[in-house]
């Protein structure tokens, strides 16, 4: 042992396991390991920070833990964590157990309106709105997840009962009125089966329902493929619309709804 030092046999070993972890040879040899095997295209290097799932939790602590390149210990962990994600996936694991419709309405051009109209009027209204719009969802049993400034996201059952309530919301929101500001929502629905933690739902489902919502036209009900298949024949009228998105499935259609009476 050198006194002088201070260095302790211990510590000797840890020194020399954090420099081979930090080679960076052996870490670009893991790193393409890694690749060959489970492929780069959904690497959970950097996985996003609002996915929940338990593999991307312990993913997340795993790189912050191993540091700014993982190391090789952090590239046979994150291997590991890949592998097991990708097993839960195929089995269905990390998603919901049950067909939940998702809502997202948006109050289209508020946000100018409201820098313009002040505090007061934006307040009135976004009460008057709420009272229009969280009566048909809970009448249909649906729940409200969260408000959203000037917008919700909300659960329900079933499409149907989901397309109802925008329907029925449309409707209600069309006989308020306001100085020099026409409130009109934009609505996207979509039939998955999202991840429920807390009260909340998580996952792609919840993304392409808040995308829809984004995509469609002021007073428009707009819903994924899997929402019409859903509906009984006849339930709405549906014109299929251009849509894209980032973080949405490529194969993904999109349908501008209205009642069909």
């Amino acid at each position: 042992m050198n006194e002088s030092s201070g260095e302790t046999p211990a510590t000797r070993l840890r020194g020399a396991a954090r420099r081979l972890n930090r080679d960076p040879r052996l870490v670009e040899m893991a790193r393409r390991a890694r690749l060959r095997a489970l492929g780069g295209e959904r690497s959970v290097d950097r996985p996003p920070a609002d996915r929940v799932r338990p593999s991307d939790v312990v993913a997340r602590s795993l790189v912050a833990f191993s540091g700014d390149p993982p190391g090789v210990l952090g590239e046979v962990g994150l291997t590991t964590l890949q592998a097991w994600q990708r097993l839960a996936e195929s089995r269905d694991r990390g998603r919901g157990q049950a067909d939940v419709a998702i809502l997202f309405t948006d109050l289209a051009g508020f946000s100018s309106w409201a820098l313009s109209a002040g505090d007061g009027p934006a307040l009135r209204l976004l009460r008057e709105v709420g009272k229009a719009v969280e009566p048909p969802i809970l009448e249909r049993r649906g729940e409200v997840v969260k408000r959203l400034g000037d917008g919700l996201m909300a659960a329900f059952g079933s499409a149907s009962s989901a397309v109802e309530a925008a329907f029925v919301v449309n409707e209600r929101i069309s006989l308020i009125e306001a100085e020099d500001y026409r409130p009109r929502l934009r609505t996207g629905i979509h039939l998955g089966r999202p991840r429920k933690l807390r009260g909340d739902y998580f996952g792609v489902d919840v993304n392409i329902a808040a995308r829809l919502a984004e995509a469609a036209k002021p007073g428009e009900v707009l819903a994924s493929d899997h929402t019409l298949e859903a509906l009984d024949p006849g339930a709405a009228k549906a014109r299929k619309r251009r849509f894209s998105a980032k973080g949405v499935p490529s194969g993904l259609s999109a349908y501008a709804l209205a009642a069909s009476g």
